[in-house]
């Protein structure tokens, strides 16, 4: 971790293109996410302004950009349209969106209407043009139409069918989401032609190829690694992970925790020791979710306070790779760190200079999250 996820001091990265490829991906459920992930690893790392992306990260590590320097990474195979890995999701959300356009009476023939609606986007947005949900709704008739959500609920609602419709799109690979066109800590993204914003169109592949480069990748960031933890981040069969295995030609190695695990052939030997080391990590960082099994770096008795009943995560504080509490802030931004397995002297300092440093580089702003540890919300 500390040497691979440029998480030591020592060890950090350049750039937000080389944390991106040293972590496979970067988590961006939470908006405020990829920047407090690279902040974390890159000592010069910027946030942008309004209307500004500090950094976009799509599918497969495969494009990364920050707001002065667009950075164009080759478009990878694993991540195009065609066979790939993602394509059960794909295929449950087209049949969940045919159902609703026609349960809805939006028209009844729902596989015709999606096929209009996305040649209409696709015209709309060539050349370069990037445009948010509201104004291709606004400016396409393809688009119009509302769906309930669950009728009857107290929480039901009813939505426009254009965000999922392009959020489906994204999924196919027809689209990206490009520039914010908000804050940095609020997601208000621009959607884009993949195509354009890679400059070349993206290329198809096996699912089974496409496995296999998106495992080896994992493997590199995180191995080694059990088989259930393939299983969970990839959200695929025994049999697919097990093909990508063979294919790459992965060596099992035993684990101290009497479990088999996985690495790449030429990883097999030791890392060396990288120092003593501390880390403050946001909600849904990449490290803190990188494994299904993670007893290895947060000890069992500890795992409540840290992940929810999910298996989420929010912000963390990590000595040596062990998470040993977490991070808030406090009315006036400045970050307050609540550590109650005592990493000693030296992890204490080591903590609190990375405290000073993160509430140095969001200078007084706050970040909310929906993510947060029970350690956090706990009568302390």
């Amino acid at each position: 971790m500390a040497r691979r996820h440029g998480l030591a001091p020592q060890h950090r990265v350049a750039d937000a293109k080389a944390a991106t490829r040293a972590m496979t991906v970067l988590h961006a459920t939470e908006p405020a996410t990829p920047y407090l992930s690279l902040s974390a690893r890159i000592d010069s790392f910027t946030r942008g302004g309004p209307g500004q992306c500090a950094v976009q990260v799509e599918v497969a590590g495969q494009t990364a950009r920050d707001a002065a320097h667009p950075v164009r990474v080759p478009a990878r195979p694993a991540a195009g349209r065609g066979e790939r890995p993602f394509r059960p999701g794909r295929r449950q959300e087209y049949g969940r969106l045919v159902t609703d356009l026609e349960r809805s009476r939006i028209t009844g023939d729902g596989a015709g209407w999606l096929a209009a609606s996305r040649e209409a986007v696709l015209a709309r947005l060539a050349g370069g043009a990037e445009l948010s949900a509201t104004q291709l709704r606004e400016d396409l008739a393809e688009l119009a139409g509302q769906v309930s959500w669950y009728e009857h609920k107290p929480y039901g609602q009813v939505l426009h069918i254009a965000p999922r419709v392009l959020t489906w799109m994204g999924a196919t690979g027809d689209l990206v989401r490009g520039h914010n066109d908000s804050h940095w800590r609020i997601t208000r993204p621009l959607w884009a032609r993949m195509d354009d914003w890679l400059g070349a169109p993206v290329g198809r592949c096996e699912e089974s190829v496409g496995y296999a480069e998106l495992v080896a990748s994992y493997l590199r960031t995180f191995g080694p690694v059990t088989e259930r933890d393939l299983v969970w981040w990839f959200g695929a069969t025994k049999r697919a992970m097990r093909q990508a295995l063979s294919e790459l030609s992965a060596v099992q190695v035993r684990l101290e925790r009497e479990q088999a695990g996985w690495v790449l052939p030429d990883d097999v030997d030791p890392e060396p020791p990288a120092g003593p080391w501390a880390a403050l990590l946001p909600a849904l960082d990449p490290t803190t979710m990188g494994w299904k099994d993670r007893d290895f770096y947060v000890d069992p008795d500890f795992y409540s306070a840290i992940f929810d009943w999910s298996g989420n995560c929010g912000t963390t504080a990590w000595w040596n790779g062990q998470i040993v509490g977490a991070y808030v802030q406090d009315d006036a931004g400045h970050i307050e760190l609540i550590v109650p397995r005592d990493p000693g002297p030296a992890g204490r300092a080591a903590l609190q200079a990375e405290g000073e440093r993160l509430g140095d580089w969001l200078d007084g702003e706050k970040v909310s999250t929906l993510y947060k540890s029970p350690l956090v919300t706990w009568d302390r």
